[in-house]
């Protein structure tokens, strides 16, 4: 079925917006924006990360996961009884959509670490070090299961089908979140199945994608060797967890990490002054192998943070748009005034330049 579309290089649509207050919105503005880029989509792949839907459950982590069958949720949930204390486990609330056909089982759980459990391992590890691979063993040991997301208070919804189907399919006008990011996605390398649309999360890390990675296949090689796995079928997967690996593992700062992702050309370090050139030949040098090529633009975002980044040459379109509390990126200057009209200033990201909107400092979530 794929092999019908042409093939449309600059396709797939995204678009987020983060209330810097942490004041929370619906997800119907959302789903507005991403609908505007219809025709930027060919109904293979559809999706949303939100962040502050879940303020009854803010200290658990929220497991949202698709399953092919009942055989693969009780497969799972053995798993999960020996390494987390559920409190709370249903199917995550959908409603009929004619276009959304041969839904998966969609299940969510509010989980906390198993002191005990933890306690146990072999190696040393801390909580989210934990988390991380028990969502790398779903992934790539349990037939049938796959998890959308694992983080705190934030959830992803996403699915075979055009964006806003995907939306309506998920109830997300029901929600409220202070930092909303979507997809609508046009495959073009890879197969369009509902583990394999976007966003690609991991912890509080969402992403979502408008290109190609060239470099998947040494980026992979790369979070190998230090327990990821990537086994998604696309090729989006290792942005979150490259970001997850050098922001909360390696302790480095966003904005040096999006330099790490979107490196500066070596033509252009060696007109840096001398303390930037040493650091940017350093970066070069040691994570040569986390460098991303090819044509892209990302939206990022995690529970404090929404981050977009185009790659050096830009060859992917993302607009950034303020008004007031509000940061808005899409695709296209259309699908932000869309929901919001009366910009206080909109511009067009700069190649290899991260636009990086954060809560106020102060600001609880």
């Amino acid at each position: 079925m794929i092999g019908t579309f042409p093939r449309i290089p600059s396709g797939c649509a995204i678009s987020g917006m983060i209330n810097k207050k942490g004041q929370c919105m619906t997800g119907e503005a959302i789903i507005q924006s991403i609908a505007l880029m219809h025709d930027r989509s060919n109904g293979l792949g559809g999706g949303f990360a939100a962040y502050g839907i879940y303020p009854r459950f803010k200290e658990h982590y929220a497991l949202h996961m698709l399953y092919n069958s009942e055989k693969d949720r009780l497969a799972t949930e053995e798993y999960l009884k020996d390494k987390f204390v559920i409190d709370m486990s249903e199917p995550i609330p959908t409603r009929n959509v004619p276009n959304i056909t041969d839904a998966p089982l969609v299940w969510r759980y509010f989980l906390k670490v198993d002191p005990k459990a933890l306690s146990e391992q072999e190696n040393q590890v801390d909580e989210t070090d934990y988390v991380v691979a028990a969502v790398m063993h779903i992934n790539n040991c349990i037939e049938g299961a796959f998890v959308m997301s694992s983080g705190k208070n934030m959830g992803a919804f996403k699915g075979v089908g055009y964006p806003e189907d995907i939306g309506r399919f998920f109830r997300l006008e029901e929600y409220e979140g202070y930092i909303w990011i979507a997809h609508g996605r046009f495959p073009t390398n890879t197969p369009g199945w509902w583990g394999g649309a976007h966003p690609f999360c991991l912890l509080d890390w969402s992403v979502v994608h408008n290109g190609e990675i060239s470099s998947y296949g040494i980026n992979k090689r790369y979070l190998e060797m230090f327990g990821y796995k990537c086994e998604l079928q696309t090729d989006t997967e290792v942005v979150s967890y490259l970001v997850d690996l050098m922001h909360r593992k390696q302790g480095i700062p966003l904005e040096i990490a999006c330099k790490v992702l979107a490196a500066p050309l070596w033509k252009d370090i060696d007109k840096m002054e001398p303390d930037q050139k040493e650091l940017f030949t350093a970066l070069r040098q040691v994570y040569g192998s986390a460098l991303l090529n090819g044509p892209f633009s990302f939206i990022i975002a995690n529970s404090r943070a929404m981050i977009g980044l185009n790659d050096r040459i830009k060859l992917r379109p993302m607009t950034v748009g303020v008004k007031d509390d509000m940061v808005y990126m899409a695709s296209e200057e259309s699908a932000i005034r869309e929901i919001c009209p009366d910009l206080d200033d909109v511009w067009i990201a700069k190649g290899g330049e991260a636009i990086i909107a954060e809560l106020e400092e102060g600001v609880e979530v």
